[in-house]
């Protein structure tokens, strides 16, 4: 992919920017900091380093719907938790970056594309953080954030692992709910940003995860496509697209904490 993006732009026809800045977390669960991104200094939420001085893993970790930055410090339910806490129990480092064009960052959104590289830059800021082990950062996401997050490890980063819970395959199916800024005929712009056709680019270890009342027609579809021995595919039985996260989260957080992340250890049944 990263290949087949060079010499493209992001096409855009009629990209917006968010104006409203992200919401400030409370301090001793997050700090809202700034990264060096590719379009400017962008804003994010970072788990406080450990008072021990001791290096920990560490997660960039990507929300859904219109992947803007909200509120993932108040407590959620556990069967529709979006907040990512999981990781944060572990004893983890977490970054919830926003991107170009969100929460009153420079740029544009560009639906599924520069997005891309502003993760890239998310992930090589946190290596340099206190608190974080540089060779052990991870990447996950959630519903329009995981098909980010697949995005991203078929573009390729400083990955460890990447962990995309309910991608699509092909995120024009979002529609209005998350319009894409591209011509809806340029489908050379539109095949750099679907997750299906580009599976086999990806070179580190990959999940794609979803219950079986989520989006699991595109991760069946995506797992038939695929031959890439770096891509696991993930089926929690009974779960849906949201009791997903905190048991998978779970078993996530403490693989990762062991250094043992297998697709065998990440095997859920809801119910």
């Amino acid at each position: 992919m990263a290949e087949a993006r060079q010499g493209q732009d992001a096409a855009l026809v009629g990209a917006k920017r968010q104006i409203g800045a992200a919401p400030v977390p409370p301090p001793d669960i997050l700090k809202l900091v700034r990264y060096p991104a590719p379009k400017g200094e962008t804003s994010g939420y970072l788990t406080p380093a450990p008072a021990e001085g001791t290096k920990r893993p560490a997660i960039v970790w990507v929300t859904g719907g219109d992947l803007s930055l909200g509120n993932v410090w108040s407590p959620q339910p556990a069967d529709n938790d979006q907040s990512a806490k999981a990781f944060r129990d572990a004893g983890l480092m977490v970054f919830y970056p926003s991107l170009r064009g969100l929460n009153g960052n420079p740029g544009e959104g560009e639906g599924f594309y520069g997005e891309v590289d502003d993760l890239v830059a998310a992930a090589n800021w946190l290596k340099q953080q206190p608190g974080v082990d540089p060779q052990r950062i991870y990447l996950g996401g959630h519903s329009s954030g995981g098909t980010l997050a697949l995005l991203a490890a078929e573009y390729g980063g400083p990955w460890q692992g990447v962990f995309a819970f309910g991608p699509v395959a092909d995120p024009a199916v979002y529609g209005d709910a998350i319009p894409l800024p591209i011509a809806p005929d340029n489908q050379a712009a539109l095949r750099l940003r679907q997750p299906y056709r580009w599976l086999h680019a990806i070179t580190m270890p990959t999940y794609i995860i979803e219950g079986t009342g989520g989006n699991i027609d595109d991760l069946r579809d995506m797992e038939r496509r695929n031959n890439n021995g770096n891509v696991h595919f993930i089926t929690a039985s009974g779960c849906d697209h949201f009791s997903v996260l905190t048991p998978v989260s779970k078993k996530i957080a403490a693989a990762i904490v062991a250094d043992k992340v297998e697709a065998a250890a990440l095997a859920h049944a809801c119910g």
